[in-house]
């Protein structure tokens, strides 16, 4: 037997069950995603499960079930069954949609905390680190920052120095798989009952970050590459794991391109502490590029804001407009071609 309280199982989640049309059927948590089933644990076991026809081709692929999500489904054998109901999603990741510029795809939900990833190496980059703190902002997913490798040698000073106006929004861990007392800290940071998802690029040491802390190998690893230096990318899909008396961790294959799909400027300003300018600047309206009496540019001009700070808030949030505009765009179309073959329908009959 499973005890589902462990994977985040509460009364909210059973309240928000009993408005279902399925509500008698077994729930459980999707664990693993592949492309076309899905691993869930429930109480009883895991299933492997398919997607219902109603959720097959009555929702959008951005719709279907993903790492973490709650399901209810109908078992059909010891070890299989059909998904046929979702509970509305919370908390989830998401990440722009591969060739999309309005759609977003949800990596994990059901989250506490995003342990943003980043090794202390040439692959160290904070313009990252604040792209992955503004997509877990508008979600309440509390960013922690997890910085590996620590044994390889770095500037500390310069480390902090790069991370200060970022560094007082979140906890930040050094960590090493060598130094078994950062690996009792971060796991102490863990609550039981709490889903934890690891972000991050290929080869920053999630999975062997998250076998440290589970006190076994529980995922793949890859080995160090000869030529690069780099550790190998292993994970190819989104994966649960539980620790034991503790937390659940959902690895993330390594993303090159997370897309903004967060449409929140003030969160942005917050996170990269403008907004303290913002309202100091001459005009209400102002939008910190080149107006006369901006408090925002005379910040930069004067060092207090670090101007690749400044640098990427103008480009993140271009971004953010740009995903708001084509989701706008998009549902203006969707609303006109339904439009449309209501027309033509009423037409028809007419």
């Amino acid at each position: 037997m499973n005890n589902l309280q462990q994977y985040g199982w509460s009364e909210e989640l059973f309240q928000q069950k009993q408005h279902s049309n399925f509500k008698d059927l077994p729930h459980g948590r999707v664990t693993v995603t592949h492309k076309t089933c899905y691993e869930v644990v429930a109480e009883d076991r895991f299933y492997t499960c398919e997607l219902a026809g109603n959720m097959l081709y009555g929702k959008s692929s951005s719709e279907y079930p993903c790492t973490g999500d709650w399901i209810i489904f109908q078992p059909i054998d010891t070890c299989k069954g059909i998904i046929l109901d979702l509970l509305p999603r919370q908390k989830a990741l998401y990440r722009l949609k591969s060739g999309s510029v309005s759609e977003r795809q949800a990596i994990a939900s059901f989250i506490d905390k995003a342990f943003i990833v980043q090794s202390l190496d040439e692959n160290f980059n904070v313009r990252r680190i604040e792209r992955f703190m503004l997509q877990t902002a508008d979600e309440g997913i509390r960013p922690v920052l997890v910085l590996t490798k620590t044994d390889l040698g770095f500037n500390r000073e310069e480390t902090e120095n790069a991370l200060k106006h970022i560094s007082g929004k979140m906890p930040v861990f050094y960590t090493s798989v060598e130094s078994q007392e950062s690996i009792d800290n971060l796991r102490a940071s863990i609550s039981p009952g709490e889903t934890i998802v690891f972000t991050g690029m290929s080869g920053v040491g999630k999975s062997t970050l998250i076998n440290a802390l589970c006190g076994q190998e529980v995922l793949q690893t890859g080995t160090i590459s000869d030529s690069t230096g780099k550790g190998r990318h292993t994970s190819t899909r989104r994966e649960m794991v539980l620790m034991a008396d503790s937390g659940v961790l959902i690895d993330t294959p390594g993303i090159k391109l997370f897309g903004v799909t967060n449409d929140n400027t003030d969160n942005l300003s917050d996170i990269l502490d403008i907004s303290d300018y913002e309202g100091l600047c001459r005009f209400t309206d102002c939008q910190h590029v080149n107006e006369k009496g901006c408090a925002v540019i005379e910040a930069v001009e004067n060092g207090d804001i670090d101007r690749s700070v400044y640098e990427s808030y103008l480009k993140l949030r271009r971004e953010a407009w740009h995903y708001t505009a084509s989701v706008h765009e998009k549902r203006k179309q969707e609303r006109s071609f339904t439009k449309m073959v209501k027309g033509a329908y009423k037409d028809k009959r007419e």
